[in-house]
């Protein structure tokens, strides 16, 4: 008898063997819970990853956008260091003449234009009788001219452009309408 009741105890009740079971070729309810927890522990680590990826992205976006407000000058401070080799040696001469001065300067100023040149650094300089360009020119002046009114008399003071951008206007004056 007791070995009838330990043939009973070990063999599960008739409700659980239909549940573990496969009805229709379906999966146990329990393996369908295995098989979607081990879904999502998959798309749990694809979507850490890739949130770690963007992380990492944006974090060298940044370094290199500091890096280049930090290092942003260096090709035109590299251009410069010569011109001021240039006026420290100029300074340096004990008795210099009027013809080597003017020579050291204009080699002076042949350097500082190619480092200008290098580094897209245009004057702005409007001739006489151009259009006044507002975007360009500042007039601090209406002087009377035999000339169209609103174009450039003289030119004060030349400006600068870096690239496409206005650094410094042309300080001009302008002609008066008649």
């Amino acid at each position: 008898m007791q070995d009838q009741e330990n043939q009973e105890v070990q063999q599960p009740s008739d409700d659980a063997v239909q549940a573990a079971a496969p009805v229709n070729g379906e999966p146990s309810l329990e393996e369908q819970l295995s098989a979607t927890e081990a879904k999502l522990a998959e798309m749990h680590d694809a979507f850490m990853r890739a949130k770690a990826e963007g992380e990492n992205i944006r974090r060298r976006a940044q370094e290199d956008v500091n890096k280049a407000h930090k290092f942003a000058i260096e090709s035109f401070a590299e251009a410069m260091v010569p011109v001021r080799d240039s006026l420290e040696m100029a300074l340096k001469v004990e008795t210099p003449s009027i013809e080597s001065l003017k020579e050291g300067v204009e080699m002076t100023l042949k350097q500082l234009t190619s480092a200008f040149e290098k580094n897209k650094l245009v004057e702005v300089l409007p001739a006489q009788g151009d259009k006044l360009d507002p975007m360009k020119h500042q007039a601090v002046a209406v002087v009377p001219a035999e000339q169209e009114a609103n174009t450039v008399v003289t030119v004060l003071q030349k400006g600068y452009m870096i690239a496409d951008r206005l650094l410094r206007p042309a300080i001009v004056t302008a002609a008066q309408a008649k």
